[in-house]
């Protein structure tokens, strides 16, 4: 076969590989709109840092979380509202506070769950600080204006171990710098003891650049008729500890 020849059989693979270069390219570009848009999302999404205390509730962003309740001290919703505007149905605290539960905007988990991304279905599933879940609120005063902020532990979220939750202590002080915290240590409760040789049942408070004062109470131990081992059996018991931490950042008065 001559050397025309054989020049003329290459020929129509041509085409063939014109179209797999352009396959190839269109494929890079999806990927790396993906990721633009991945970023996008991750700067975007909402959070408890998104709420600025002094801010009126008129301004808070509406649409930004979803599930808004009358708060209970830090545990389960109540009484269901419309949004930030409605703080005033719910109950006022001893200090005249009025807590507004609230949950993360979950869109992001569920486009990350129908694309099958592992790395960002674990960053957005749920409402977590620092990766551990947690309970969070607003605190508003008589006058409809942010005045606080509360972060506690989520005993329900079983997506991070439960023993693991008073660590959220390390990161929220962090957060405000580690120096400068007045802490207290608490007095043991009848029949508190240990988890292992771990006993953390404290106070710390902070003022935070004189415009707000920042409160963390820690716990990790065990409650009267909690044990390692159950008295009847013998065996290791799962769960039968407490381990908290609660957080809150308000305005100083």
């Amino acid at each position: 076969m001559t050397a025309g020849c054989r020049e003329a059989d290459r020929q129509p693979g041509q085409p063939r590989l014109f179209r797999l270069w352009f396959a190839l390219l269109a494929v890079a570009a999806l990927v790396l709109g993906a990721g633009l848009a991945r970023a996008e999302d991750q700067r975007a999404r909402a959070d408890i840092w998104s709420l600025k205390l002094g801010t009126p509730a008129s301004a808070l962003p509406h649409d930004a979380f979803d599930d808004y309740a009358c708060g209970s001290n830090g545990g389960p919703p109540q009484q269901l509202l419309a949004g930030w505007a409605d703080y005033d149905k719910c109950r006022s605290e001893p200090n005249g506070l009025r807590e507004v539960y609230f949950r993360y905007d979950d869109e992001l988990e569920y486009r990350a769950k129908a694309h099958r991304a592992q790395t960002m279905i674990a960053q957005y599933a749920g409402t977590k600080v620092f990766d551990f879940p947690v309970i969070v609120s607003a605190l508003f005063d008589a006058d409809g204006v942010l005045a606080g902020l509360r972060i506690v532990s989520d005993p329900r979220d079983t997506s991070r171990d439960r023993d693991e939750a008073y660590l959220l202590r390390n990161f929220l002080t962090a957060r405000y710098g580690r120096d400068g915290w007045d802490c207290v240590d608490l007095p043991l409760a009848e029949g508190e003891t240990p988890v292992a040789r771990t006993f953390i049942k404290q106070r710390c408070r902070k003022t935070i650049e004189g415009t707000a004062v920042a409160e963390i109470e820690t716990h990790f131990f065990r409650k009267k008729g909690q044990n390692q081992f159950d008295p009847q059996s013998g065996r290791t018991t799962e769960g039968q500890f407490e381990s908290l931490a609660r957080f809150e950042l308000t305005l100083a008065k």
